[in-house]
């Protein structure tokens, strides 16, 4: 579908594939990173079903908060309408926020637009490959901060390297994004808001992109670890979305970390101080931190 990611698959019927279907199917998700599959026929059952062929599914952690639709006989299916604010419409890889994101999501498009709503992917990969060397030098031994601010839950926070390894590839992946993305660990507060703003702008370039306009009854799949996505909120009218999601690991860093945190004293002696308040209160909380020695 575009030169850095993307793959259209024809010829499959979803609601019936086997074992050795969907072993296909992740080789070419691997390979292509985002996979689109028109004109299919899903019901809620058969949606689940083709995400076990996956992994074990988990429902959104915060889905009560974000206005989803009343699916109770439903939990492991994520819906968003239009109608009620659910528009992905910020750069982000799923769930970034828990310590184990997902590995993969299974969307189908129940109800769009006839124009617009279009969704972009981001391959992380073909980003990270673009940097300068200097860059990916100090990339690969940072970590970042992530939280759940974004769905009123500042609370839910963990720690990921900037740079993770594909889990099946080994491939360096850069792993940050606007929405769920909070601060460089091992940098100040200022550091670290100018490398954001860059490397988040960054994957966001259109060389590493593919854009897809929908048809109803589309379903899609797309790797977690190696690509971020986009929302284009530039329709009229219901776009409904449902989506089952396949747990992932724990994202591992392609480099170690190379340096301690860089945090105030925990006294909070100084006015700039209070941009380290949650880092600290995460380190701490976690186990990382040993006060005694600020």
């Amino acid at each position: 579908m575009a030169g850095a990611l993307g793959a259209e698959v024809l010829g499959v019927d979803l609601a019936r594939v086997t074992a050795a279907d969907c072993e296909a199917i992740s080789q070419l998700l691997i390979e292509h990173g985002v996979l689109f599959f028109p004109r299919q026929q899903l019901d809620k059952e058969s949606h689940i079903q083709l995400g076990l062929f996956f992994g074990d599914l988990e429902g959104h952690p915060n889905a009560a908060d974000i206005r989803t639709s009343d699916l109770k006989d439903y939990p492991e299916i994520f819906e968003l309408k239009a109608s009620m604010g659910g528009v992905a419409d910020e750069w982000h890889t799923d769930l970034t926020c828990l310590p184990h994101p997902p590995k993969m999501s299974i969307l189908h498009m129940v109800t769009c637009p006839d124009v617009g709503g279009d969704t972009m992917w981001a391959s992380l990969s073909k980003a990270y490959d673009a940097l300068s060397t200097p860059m990916k030098e100090l990339c690969d031994g940072l970590t970042a901060l992530h939280d759940a601010l974004p769905h009123g839950h500042p609370e839910q926070m963990s720690i990921h390297p900037v740079v993770r390894s594909h889990p099946i590839t080994g491939k360096k992946l850069l792993y940050v994004n606007e929405h769920f993305t909070r601060r460089i660990v091992e940098m100040n507060y200022e550091e670290s808001a100018m490398l954001l703003n860059y490397l988040t702008k960054w994957v966001q370039r259109p060389m590493f992109t593919v854009r897809y306009r929908w048809t109803p009854g589309t379903i899609t799949m797309w790797d977690n670890s190696q690509t971020q996505h986009f929302v284009l909120q530039d329709f009229e009218g219901e776009r409904i979305v449902q989506r089952v999601t396949v747990m992932g690991d724990h994202p591992q860093a392609a480099s170690p970390s190379r340096w301690p945190p860089h945090i105030q004293n925990a006294d909070w002696v100084s006015a700039t101080s209070r941009h380290d308040h949650q880092l600290f209160s995460h380190l701490k909380s976690a186990g990382l931190l040993n006060v005694s020695k600020l």
